[in-house]
């Protein structure tokens, strides 16, 4: 059991000795919501990804919309794979910067887990339906604290917590890590949807404005490796995550770009107009029948305002679930007949 016991020890020796001094180390988390006894191998970081990766929500990201309406197609990009980019990016930057990989790969794995079916559109569809609004980020953090495990949560730690909640643009994470993801998010979209639209047939690279392509690169390859280098020259032995002035901009103008002409182009905002009837009619279903919802969603009734759990209930459903849902509830059935002779 001693050796059992020393394991953790030697990751927080390992983390004091070769992590920046403006690393999130361990040993010094600032804890979960609930005390909990602690785990004789494993850091609490440690324990945090690994309940991420075996929670319900996160497996139902493989059939959420990344930015394409239930695509046929194996290749395109969904919410999962979009998920595994942005930890792949975060820990690529975090280590670079010798910032602590295991807490920025859990918050990468927990940013979008609060994500509604049909991507941003059902988010934007949600947050005109509730009266109290609804952002993807603070549901995610919503589904850690609460949803998760039947309504026990996760209880995961401070500074993965912070770090789901604000790693939006606009968000400050308290820790590099969470800056880290927050830019690893940014780097991951631009350029995976970039590579999808141009599969879809959407458009072609050359539709891309030439000066953002000799800056970041032709590739999806080359225009992370841009990135990610330009944040290891400006943040290097620093107390902040940053970009050079050149690469930033062109970033910026490179998701003007995406959204101009792929997020909120017309084929797009088509698809949103069926997914907004949809979900409309669900919402209005389940806020006139909550006892219609499921088990877990009625007993958060008691503590929750109706129209926050029923849309914890839509923005937990995937594509093809809120579908099959929408036809169970909308679509009416054929009759079976008995023969009777």
């Amino acid at each position: 059991m001693s050796d059992i016991l020393s394991l953790k020890q030697k990751t927080f020796a390992i983390e004091s000795q070769f992590l920046s001094p403006f690393a999130a180390k361990s040993e010094k988390t600032r804890g979960r919501l609930r005390e909990e006894p602690p785990c004789a191998m494993r850091t609490d970081y440690q324990r945090d990804r690994d309940r991420l990766i075996y929670c319900k929500a996160f497996r139902r990201l493989k059939n959420k919309t990344q930015v394409f309406f239930s695509p046929e197609g194996d290749h395109y990009v969904t919410r999962l794979t979009h998920t595994l980019d942005v930890a792949q990016i975060a820990r690529s930057i975090a280590r670079a910067l010798s910032l602590n990989e295991d807490l920025a790969e859990a918050i990468a794995l927990g940013h979008d887990l609060g994500h509604t079916p049909f991507g941003h559109s059902g988010e934007r569809i949600l947050n005109k339906l509730s009266p109290t609004g609804f952002k993807h980020n603070e549901q995610s953090l919503r589904v850690v604290d609460v949803l998760e495990k039947d309504g026990k949560g996760l209880n995961l730690t401070y500074e993965v917590r912070d770090g789901i909640v604000n790693h939006k643009k606009s968000g400050n994470p308290a820790t590099l890590e969470g800056k880290s993801v927050s830019f690893a998010d940014r780097i991951a979209y631009i350029n995976h949807d970039l590579d999808d639209a141009v599969r879809a047939g959407i458009l072609k690279l050359s539709d891309v404005p030439a000066d953002i392509i000799a800056t970041l690169g032709s590739t999806s390859r080359e225009r992370i490796n841009t990135a990610i280098s330009s944040i290891y020259e400006n943040s290097v032995g620093k107390d902040d995550i940053k970009m050079d002035v050149a690469v930033e901009e062109a970033s910026e103008k490179l998701r003007a770009f995406m959204f101009e002409r792929v997020y909120l182009s017309g084929s797009a905002k088509g698809e949103e107009e069926k997914a907004e009837r949809m979900l409309s009619a669900m919402y209005a279903h389940f806020m006139s029948r909550p006892e219609e919802l499921p088990e877990t969603y009625i007993y958060l009734l008691e503590a929750y305002p109706r129209e926050q759990v029923v849309c914890d209930y839509l923005s937990s459903m995937t594509d093809r679930y809120a579908i099959y849902m929408f036809d169970n509830i909308f679509i009416p059935k054929g009759w079976t007949f008995i023969d009777e002779k």
